[in-house]
């Protein structure tokens, strides 16, 4: 039993230490995060309702803002609602593939992120820099493409972490000294070697970082120097 415990296919749980351990707190952090997170949904839904049901608003600028709404529900969705249950329980719990799942989607919708901000820099760049070229160069089936692509990029990217998280090990119960499961924090807890997977963590991170923050600043300079 002690040996199924340590191996990562045994693993039942894992233990949130992000939450307040006081109860009389709790009432008033579990408003905070409810109000929050309804003002996030509600307005985002908003946003995506609005440009779906007005044709002036189907322009690739607003295209991609409402699938950046699109993202921004489901990011939130990912971690927020599980925090609101263990707060109402009082419970730090979260499942093996509960936590696996997590981390799984919160890397593919904060990649999305940058991905499509960077799309949307560069869709101001068009409509600013080469304003006559504008809709030829932004049609419709460019657009529908980079979203897939940034689609595709992060299930692969997100994908190959998750497959090398489940080869780790984890003693049952592990702590999570957070509100959510999150990669780095799972590499801190295993007790395997993870020069591998954080070698590969830090390059993932730096190539999805530099590439969209490249593509926003010089879309950015570009249009700062065009006036």
């Amino acid at each position: 039993m002690d040996m199924e415990a340590e191996n990562h296919t045994g693993v039942w749980e894992f233990i949130l230490l992000g939450l307040l351990d006081d109860p009389q707190l709790q009432p008033l952090i579990f408003g905070l995060f409810l109000s929050m997170y309804l003002v996030i949904i509600l307005g985002n839904l908003l946003i995506i309702l609005a440009v779906s049901s007005d044709p002036h608003l189907h322009t690739p600028m607003y295209f991609f803002l409402s699938n950046l709404s699109f993202v921004e529900v489901c990011l939130t969705s990912t971690t927020v609602p599980k925090i609101l249950v263990n707060m109402q329980t009082l419970s730090k719990d979260i499942s093996y593939r509960g936590c696996l799942t997590q981390v799984y989607f919160l890397m593919i919708f904060a990649g999305m992120d940058n991905f499509l901000l960077t799309v949307m820099a560069f869709d101001h760049f068009v409509a600013i820099c080469h304003p006559l070229n504008y809709t030829d160069i932004m049609n419709p089936w460019l657009c529908v493409l980079l979203v897939l692509l940034s689609w595709l990029i992060m299930f692969w990217v997100s994908l190959l972490h998750i497959l090398l998280l489940k080869q780790l090990t984890f003693s049952s119960g592990t702590a999570v000294p957070h509100l959510f499961c999150e990669l780095s924090q799972l590499l801190k807890a295993t007790s395997s070697d993870t020069l591998f997977s954080i070698i590969l963590l830090y390059v993932v991170t730096a190539l999805l970082g530099v590439f969209p923050a490249t593509g926003i600043l010089y879309s950015y300079s570009q249009i700062v120097s065009s006036y």
